[in-house]
């Protein structure tokens, strides 16, 4: 058992960070108290909120992250409630019900809002953003938000065959709920300004493949931006820019982005910028207080939003509370389903210009294959659909900074585990 001097842990936020974090608390010897703070009924993961809990396939139940004897049996205490200030010189959270839990260390999981598009007109009421987990619905006036639960039983009330459903932002979500919706029989147009959307995360050829299976299943795909929603006893009416008239749809979904919620942490008087700042042991600038997931950012680095930088900021966390030595950083990995089709994404990928070089293994278009970008010969970031063992293969070439020949990785003869043996 690994000895703390902590006596009692906090941790505000049920999400994959929050929980991570108590997990590898308990995994790894904590033996003093802990609090999971969570606004939801109980902790669940979110990425089956847009494909699989969406579609009905999974209730909630299904998705939770831990079963509710794990906490018991781990001394746990879940705590259901909204997190509304911060004391860190006193070690006190208060609750939006007056109740107040005390610490020795605080760490903030608070993760993000969605991020609401400059569209004229889009509804006032859902300005204010109210909680998951408030009773306020979110979606009451046919302008939706995908960011929990609740709005996803919302979405998904109205995803009936037929039903006219306009996605305004093609990133993953947007895709994924697109894909989900057509699924269901539903009528969906979606519009990005980006053309294609998501060429950063995953290279533009595989963007500008990847966004061209929309229409491939019956989506109607529009490049450009929406400059008016307005909700009407008709449906939703929204002018697309470039457009002669304006349409109408039974239903929006606004999915742009997200923004961390970092609002209680800069009322406390931490620093925020783009995220609660932390170092690279995920201490904020008080040194009792910790910040995991989507609402922090490790100074010095870009935000990370995807599940596993989560579930690492969580380890880190725990590390820290504990005193021993954090984890071995790996290469950032997140991963996306659509129309029936796993992508992977390890590393970063870069365009092919100056020393960057981008080899497809197999044949583009065609799953399952996989397009790796190299620096010389090292790799440093893979796209796969449906090569789950080549992006594996992938990571383990970033982590350990092998060189590989760019012949090699195209051959899909190549076994890639022995590729990387050989290169030891």
């Amino acid at each position: 058992m690994v000895a703390s001097s902590v006596a009692s842990v906090v941790v505000v936020g049920g999400g994959i960070a929050g929980v991570s974090t108590v997990t590898e608390l308990r995994k790894n010897g904590y033996a003093g108290g802990l609090t999971l703070l969570t606004a939801d009924p109980f902790p669940y993961d979110r990425p089956p909120l847009s494909k699989a809990y969406l579609s009905g396939a999974k209730d909630l139940e299904s998705i939770a992250l831990q079963a509710p004897e794990w906490y018991a049996g781990q001394r746990i205490d879940v705590i259901r409630g909204l997190a509304a200030a911060l004391d860190p010189a006193a070690g006190t959270v208060t609750l939006s019900d007056g109740r107040q839990l005390s610490a020795d260390r605080i760490v903030l999981a608070t993760g993000g809002w969605p991020l609401w598009p400059d569209i004229e007109r889009v509804v006032r009421g859902l300005l204010d953003r109210p909680p998951a987990g408030s009773g306020i619905p979110r979606s009451t006036t046919g302008i939706h938000l995908l960011r929990s639960a609740e709005d996803a039983d919302g979405l998904r009330a109205v995803l009936l065959p037929g039903a006219r459903l306009l996605v305004v932002g093609a990133g993953l979500i947007g895709a994924e709920v697109t894909s989900t919706a057509r699924k269901l029989g539903c009528e969906v147009v979606l519009v990005d300004p980006a053309n294609p959307p998501i060429a950063a995360a995953v290279g533009a050829q595989v963007a500008e493949w990847l966004h061209s299976l929309h229409a491939l299943h019956g989506a109607e795909t529009v490049t450009a931006t929406v400059e008016k929603v307005e909700s009407t006893n008709a449906g939703v009416v929204a002018q697309i820019a470039g457009e002669a008239s304006p349409r109408t749809f039974d239903a929006v979904l606004l999915a742009v982005g997200m923004v961390p919620d970092t609002a209680m942490a800069k009322e406390a008087g931490l620093d925020v910028d783009n995220g609660v700042v932390v170092d690279d042991h995920q201490v904020t600038s008080h040194p009792t207080v910790l910040a995991v997931g989507d609402c922090a950012r490790r100074q010095g680095h870009r935000r990370a939003e995807h599940w596993e930088a989560a579930v690492h900021d969580g380890a880190r966390a725990a590390a820290t509370i504990l005193g021993v030595d954090a984890p071995a950083a790996s290469a950032p990995w997140f991963w996306t389903d659509r129309y029936d089709l796993h992508v992977e994404v390890v590393g970063e990928m870069h365009e092919p210009e100056g020393e960057h070089e981008q080899v497809v293994r197999g044949t583009l278009g065609e799953p399952p294959f996989t397009v790796f970008t190299l620096r010389g010969e090292r790799v440093v970031g893979a796209v796969a659909v449906d090569d789950p063992k080549a992006v594996r293969a992938a990571r383990r070439m970033i982590d350990r900074g092998v060189d590989v020949r760019a012949a090699d990785l195209a051959d899909p003869s190549t076994d890639l585990r022995q590729l990387l043996r050989s290169a030891r």
